[in-house]
């Protein structure tokens, strides 16, 4: 891959892109964005962010984190000008997987006891509600090793993602064609590590761990980007 690439950071669910801001303020030497992710599903979500990274003159790197991994996952596929994608946490999707159903074969992760659904549909989703975290749970969950007034204000924000998004399937897997990197978080409790590392060994990642939560990068940003950056380097 080229350094010169252009680093696009696509966010997860019950989050939005505010959480770079410290691996962004890392890699102030490169060209980076960080575009909102809509959460609606997967296909619609995939088409808005291969309309952003399709007018980007040059190469791009797409870094995923959590459902964000499915999103540059699909998108990346028709997507001639992205050169390497980085999974942070993330969900490295095969064709005909849901981030629901990757996780079958593994012992549920806490999210699935902490989050619940609304009792309206999700607005602009193809059917059924939104999913939230509560409240008592959400560090633990989510971003445990973050501060408990950083978690509040990350609880108060977050955004919800679509149990339609939740479930469908990808028709596309960039990472076949691609090359790819994967960074495990070694305590987390929204996606299971084994899961994490099931995804990387099958796209052959260049794979690493990082002793944190699921939102790790936010934690410890300077060892985040400097994973992104060894990714950079090819």
């Amino acid at each position: 891959m080229s350094e010169n690439s252009t680093v696009v950071l696509v966010h997860g669910a019950f989050a939005d892109a505010s959480g770079f801001g410290g691996v962004i303020r890392e890699l102030t030497d490169h060209a980076v964005i960080a575009p909102p992710n809509p959460l609606r599903g997967l296909a619609s979500d995939a088409a808005a962010l291969a309309a952003v990274v399709g007018a980007i003159d040059g190469p791009v790197v797409l870094v995923g984190h959590s459902y964000g991994g499915a999103v540059i996952t699909q998108a990346s596929a028709g997507l001639a000008n992205v050169t390497g994608l980085v999974y942070l946490a993330a969900f490295g999707l095969d064709v005909g997987e849901s981030c629901a159903s990757v996780q079958g074969p593994y012992p549920p992760s806490l999210l699935a006891k902490t989050s619940y659904p609304t009792s309206f549909d999700a607005p602009g989703a193809a059917q059924g509600p939104d999913l939230y975290i509560n409240r008592e749970q959400f560090r633990e969950t989510f971003c445990a090793d973050v501060p408990v007034d950083v978690a509040d204000v990350m609880w108060a924000t977050q955004r919800p993602l679509s149990l339609a998004a939740l479930t469908e399937n990808a028709t596309e897997a960039g990472w076949r064609t691609k090359p790819s990197w994967y960074l495990v978080s070694e305590q987390d409790n929204a996606i299971p590590p084994d899961a994490e590392r099931f995804m990387a060994e099958r796209m052959n990642a260049t794979t690493e761990t990082i002793t944190g939560s699921h939102t790790a990068f936010i934690a410890r940003p300077v060892a985040v980007a400097a994973f992104i950056r060894r990714a950079l380097a090819g």
